[in-house]
């Protein structure tokens, strides 16, 4: 059976950055608060025609390049993301032909912060069946047009970028080894952005009640996503009858230093094991993953024949892992 093997991996992020401590010249907060908290520095923020598209299509062609392959070979362009351009057209399809991606079918998913892993999930299974054997995934967000830069509990954490990988079908023992997705609508109420959608389409009440920001009861989300994604890393483990021990890298949702330090703990990491870089970019949704996966792949974090491990969570509440072998 063929397996879905990482070829590229791109990412691209705005120029733009925002400091703690300019932040503290907008909300009532401060360097020390927000780092203690949070372990972010600073976040990149999309400008004046920057937008879910443009930082995508920056981050496919970087992991075409590195991969080779043309866009007219794509059979697949996947992208999750919860701020899409528009509600329609998907985003994937503006991506599409910006690359000339002519033969590609296109589609976004909606998972929150675990949409890139979703969408890996899914371009896993479709390259196994056969139906596919190259497609782009892509996790893609502008956060900082839908967050509430007067609530310093959240506008603190959010940034923008996007981070793509290329996977092409090989009949070998590398590439992903297992997926696993998650959700339970149930909490769906923690983190969600109510308007603009059928249930508070765009109106003056939307805006007055503010309502097309996101809101997010972080004590709550803190709780259910340090114990869904230690389980959700478990059960790749367990799929593949390997331990912690066998890790060579861990790549977590980039969402809260403390969240990724006692995930690490729990499933008895060490340090070196754990790549973290969300003290430049802070949360970027689904787009945290791939560029953190970027970045250890161009930086020599991840070498031929290491395991690594893929956790995220998400709103929805929605979580998912996936192991593989590069």
């Amino acid at each position: 059976m063929a397996h879905a093997r990482i070829k590229g991996t791109g990412s691209a992020v705005p120029e733009k950055v925002l400091t703690n401590f300019e932040l503290e010249k907008m909300v009532e907060t401060s360097d020390e608060w927000i780092t203690t908290r949070t372990g972010i520095k600073e976040r990149r923020i999309a400008g004046e025609g920057e937008f879910t598209s443009t930082l995508a299509t920056r981050a496919a062609e970087r992991a075409l390049e590195m991969a080779n392959c043309a866009p007219e070979e794509l059979d697949l362009i996947v992208i999750g993301t919860v701020t899409p351009d528009f509600p329609f057209p998907a985003t994937a399809c503006l991506v599409q032909n910006n690359l000339g991606a002519s033969r590609a079918a296109a589609f976004d998913i909606s998972a929150a912060c675990s949409g890139f892993l979703f969408g890996l999930s899914i371009v896993d299974s479709l390259i196994r069946s056969g139906a596919a054997s190259k497609a782009l995934v892509i996790g893609a967000e502008t956060l900082s047009r839908i967050t509430d830069w007067t609530d310093r509990n959240s506008c603190v954490l959010f940034g923008d970028g996007a981070g793509a990988v290329l996977l092409e079908a090989e009949e070998d023992n590398r590439g992903i080894l297992s997926t696993h997705i998650h959700s339970d609508g149930s909490y769906w109420e923690l983190l969600h952005q109510p308007g603009y959608g059928s249930r508070n389409p765009a109106s003056v009440r939307v805006l007055d009640e503010n309502l097309a920001v996101i809101k997010m009861q972080g004590n709550e989300v803190f709780k259910l996503a340090v114990r869904a994604m230690e389980d959700a890393a478990h059960q790749a483990l367990s799929a593949n009858n390997l331990a912690p021990s066998d890790v060579d890298l861990f790549i977590s949702h980039q969402a809260n230093r403390r969240i990724i330090d006692a995930i690490g703990k729990r499933l008895g990491l060490t340090e070196e094991q754990v790549f973290i870089n969300l003290e430049r970019y802070g949360n970027t949704s689904a787009a945290s993953i791939p560029i953190a996966l970027d970045e250890a792949n161009r930086s020599g974090r991840i070498k031929e024949g290491d395991t690594v491990l893929l956790d995220s969570f998400g709103g929805g509440l929605t979580w998912a892992s996936a192991l593989m072998r590069w």
